[in-house]
């Protein structure tokens, strides 16, 4: 039997596909400022979240949070009120990817000098 290496994290079917899958859409910007700015603000109601989000269209943040609502991130609280009102807030799980990617956060804080210099030499190079 031949040994070949396997691009596999997982023995479990259908986890690397879900992080595979994971990765994409949470490494899109959106999700991820989303997910940080309902860290730190708790609870928001749409046009929070706009203003916190900034650069955010409303179509893009309205497809963010759908997707995160379908993936379990968020949970979505309509209130029966005149106008509607729409409260948005992280489920445990949405918390739990919020430590997962906290450490991006902390790499940027740390590494943001090496980083500048690395691409300040990159662009003045011959």
């Amino acid at each position: 039997m031949e040994n070949t290496p396997s691009t596999s994290h997982s023995d479990i079917p259908g986890v690397d596909a879900l992080v595979n899958e994971l990765i994409g859409r949470v490494a899109d910007k959106w999700t991820l400022l989303v997910l940080e700015a309902l860290e730190e603000h708790g609870e928001s109601r749409f046009s929070q979240l706009a203003r916190n989000v900034p650069g955010i269209s409303q179509k893009m943040l309205t497809q963010t949070l759908r997707q995160m609502e379908r993936d379990g991130f968020v949970h979505r609280t309509v209130h029966p009120v005149i106008p509607p009102h729409v409260d948005y807030r992280l489920t445990p799980l949405g918390h739990s990817l919020g430590e997962a990617f906290c450490g991006v956060w902390h790499w940027a804080e740390q590494h943001l000098d090496d980083v500048e210099t690395a691409r300040t030499a990159f662009d003045t190079r011959d």
